[in-house]
């Protein structure tokens, strides 16, 4: 018994010469020493890394014009902004409910992170313990991995952020980098998400509530969580305009007067099925054109306001909806379903594309139907060609100047005189009109008198005018008599601005997409949509007086409505397309149907939308007709104010006349079953008919229509069943 106690005395005493408190001390001394050093060398070692993929994501985001969101891009729903546009109540929001001390620390909080790993290790649930800084570190350099490893660079790098960055800096990448639920990164995201404003329109009440959300988004997201979920996050929401007033940021009668904000219902993303997809790759188009790479738009962060008008936007579609896609069995019908259509709608007066229509939807048929150009504006071309001999001064070729009581020979197939390409263009159903003027030629869209009209203007002049227009030049725009018919490419943003510079007295419009187009770090330059004087605004009026007859009493006779309006009517060879090009003082549209099988090939339009046919009169001129009576809230008193030449283009040919191409007088032809004259010929023989060329375009047969007393109706003779086709 001695000897056990006496042993156990000596180790008792030994353990105690071992842990003396000076021995304890001194450990914990050089232990914290050493800890230090390391931490010291692992400062010295991290730098601090570049952003890691993620975090520097943006979408681009398409406003309407009145910013509204149509669409967002991209792989992360992010808009970053600038501080400046956050509210300074929502700023403080988010730092009241994230780290009171933000404004003081050093971007750590080794309390607090002592603390959340304590919490972690009893059992009291993970907890944070990160300041802001911190957590700006983790989602913008880092990674959400739960590490140690990872925890201490988080300190280290959010110690050299806090030296190199002002604390406005670090709390905006924050907001911007910090995810919210709902697919949205961003304060901006989050806004737009769960309230449907921007950034800058928040409340300190909204800003709470988004600022309680980062703790737990999807079981604080209101209008899904549980009836704990809301307890809690009405709990977090209260906790934060609390700490706000306890830190002087909100006065506490302001305070007091809170209601909890409850969050919109979430919707599904503004993405590009539609016609969101075709108009925003025409967006990315223009801009392209104006110095943007391909390489910056994919990169995100553009918030691109767009010319599009909501309101007429919609009135478009559903004008096509109703006029085309309900008349259509695209699914049981194959011949049905190769009908495409396509339409532009342009501000004459700025050059805004104010409604684009690119065909089904983007998802399902992606070629953009209104900017293609492998289709044939057929007789929409002839109004160039008029004006084009208006505005050069152009004579017939017996030395008559060219007007709208200009007499013509309107004789079916009957070849062009003064040409060395020979071209003889049958009309419609083979129809000879015998002697007839300019403005019963455009009426009724006369083959024959134009393609001697082109000639006469000449071929190279009409293209230049064209080109001054807005058409583009391309590898089928050849410079020959056929011209005269449209057989060129265009699309209807191209015939959409043609006619737009002649609704605007002949002062150069471009279609202009993009209102503009902002990003942090630059911005592009708008294309400049109103230009210099192209044509003369006697020549350009005096064609929109033409075309006037077109809508009253013309082939175009479907689009008429409460309104001023000219236009014109338009079929390519084969009825491969049909077009209604047409404008008010306020407006121009041209509308497209385009014949297009499963595997890309033009097809005719015949037998499709309805028997025989499908012409430009036709559906185009009443889908023109149904959206611009809309787009003008059920028409308009605006008149056109016009300054022509003066001439009357009446139907009556006054006798003795000359028709162009004809050395000599011909008899007065106003009675449809007058035997057409044959056309001279410098042996005095009929020459042989050479065949139709490419581009035919037959003019529609057309009811009495008399608007106004300057322009005459067709005689009864021309009327025709709206099942024979053709313009």
């Amino acid at each position: 018994m001695g000897r056990t106690g006496t042993s156990q005395a000596r180790k008792g005493g030994r353990i105690r010469r071992l842990f003396t408190w000076k021995k304890l001390l001194g450990t914990l001394f050089v232990g914290c020493l050493l800890a230090m050093g390391a931490f010291y060398a692992l400062y010295l070692m991290v730098p601090v890394p570049t952003a890691n993929a993620d975090a520097t994501l943006q979408s681009n985001v398409y406003k309407y014009a009145n910013g509204k969101v149509m669409a967002r891009t991209g792989k992360i729903n992010r808009e970053i902004v600038g501080l400046e546009k956050v509210p300074v109540d929502v700023q403080r929001a988010f730092v009241a409910a994230e780290n009171k001390t933000f404004y003081k620390d050093h971007g750590v909080d080794i309390k607090g992170t002592f603390r959340a790993a304590w919490n972690t290790v009893t059992g009291k649930g993970k907890q944070g313990g990160s300041t802001i800084t911190q957590q700006y570190v983790k989602n913008y350099y880092l990674s959400q991995d739960q590490t140690a490893t990872r925890k201490l660079k988080e300190m280290v790098i959010a110690l050299k952020v806090d030296q190199n960055m002002s604390k406005p800096e670090i709390l905006a990448g924050y907001m911007n980098t910090s995810y919210y639920g709902r697919n949205a990164y961003g304060i901006q995201a989050a806004a737009q998400a769960y309230y449907g404003v921007d950034a800058t329109r928040l409340t300190v009440g909204q800003g709470a509530y988004l600022a309680s959300l980062l703790q737990a988004p999807s079981q604080y997201d209101w209008t899904s969580a549980s009836p704990d979920g809301r307890k809690l996050v009405e709990q977090r929401w209260n906790y934060v305009l609390d700490n706000m007033v306890e830190e002087g940021w909100l006065d506490s009668a302001k305070r007091a007067g809170q209601k909890f904000p409850v969050p919109q219902k979430p919707k599904a993303p503004k993405g590009l099925s539609g016609q969101s997809g075709y108009i925003v790759e025409a967006a990315n188009q223009e801009l392209m054109r104006q110095g943007v790479s391909e390489e910056d738009l994919k990169a995100g962060g553009w918030t691109i306001t767009l010319n599009i008008d909501e309101k007429r936007q919609k009135a478009l579609v559903k004008s096509v909806d109703e006029q085309l896609e309900e008349k259509l069995d695209r699914k049981g019908d194959e011949k049905d379903a190769t009908v495409q259509a396509g339409a532009t709608s342009v501000d004459p007066k700025t050059g805004a594309i104010v409604a684009m229509y690119g065909g089904v939807g983007a998802t399902e048929h992606w070629t953009n139907n209104a900017t293609r150009r492998d289709y044939q504006p057929a007789s929409t071309f002839k109004p160039i060609v008029l004006a084009s001999a208006l505005d050069n001064g152009a004579e017939t070729q017996d030395g008559r100047k060219i007007g709208l009581g200009t007499v013509y020979d309107g004789t079916s197939k009957r070849p062009v005189v003064g040409s060395d390409i020979r071209f003889a263009p049958e009309n419609e159903d083979d129809r000879s009109y015998g002697p007839v003027t300019v403005q019963k030629a455009t009426n009724s869209s006369i083959n024959s008198v134009y393609a001697q009209m082109i000639v006469d203007v000449t071929p190279t002049k009409a293209k230049q005018t064209a080109l001054a227009l807005g058409m583009k030049d391309g590898a089928d725009f050849g410079v020959t008599p056929a011209m005269s018919l449209g057989v060129m490419g265009a699309s209807t943003v191209d015939m959409a601005g043609a006619y737009a510079t002649l609704d605007n007295h002949g002062v150069k419009v471009t279609p202009t997409l993009v209102k503009s187009a902002a990003h942090k770090q630059r911005t592009a330059e708008p294309v400049k949509s109103i230009g210099e004087r192209v044509i003369s605004r006697e020549a350009a009026d005096t064609t929109t007086k033409a075309m006037q007859g077109v809508v009253q009493s013309g082939s175009g006779f479907r689009a008429a409505g409460d309104y001023q309006a000219a236009g014109k009517t338009g079929t390519s060879e084969n009825n491969r397309s049909a077009w209604f090009v047409g404008y008010t003082p306020e407006l121009v549209t041209a509308v497209g149907l385009f014949g297009e099988d499963t595997k890309g090939n033009q097809v005719t339009l015949t037998d499709t939308i309805n028997p025989g046919r499908a012409n430009g009169g036709r559906t185009p001129a009443q889908i023109w007709g149904a959206y611009t009576e809309r787009a003008l809230g059920g028409g308009s008193d605006t008149p056109f104010d016009l300054e022509t030449d003066g001439t009357f283009g009446g139907d009556t040919v006054p006798t003795p006349t000359q028709t162009s191409g004809s050395p000599t007088p011909t008899a007065t032809a106003t009675d449809e079953t007058t035997t057409p004259p044959q056309p001279p010929t410098s042996t005095g023989t009929t020459p042989p008919e050479p065949p139709t060329p490419t581009g035919t375009t037959p003019p529609e047969p057309t009811p009495t229509r008399t608007i106004d007393p300057t322009i005459p109706p067709i005689p009864d003779g021309e009327s025709g069943a709206d099942s024979r086709p053709g313009d």
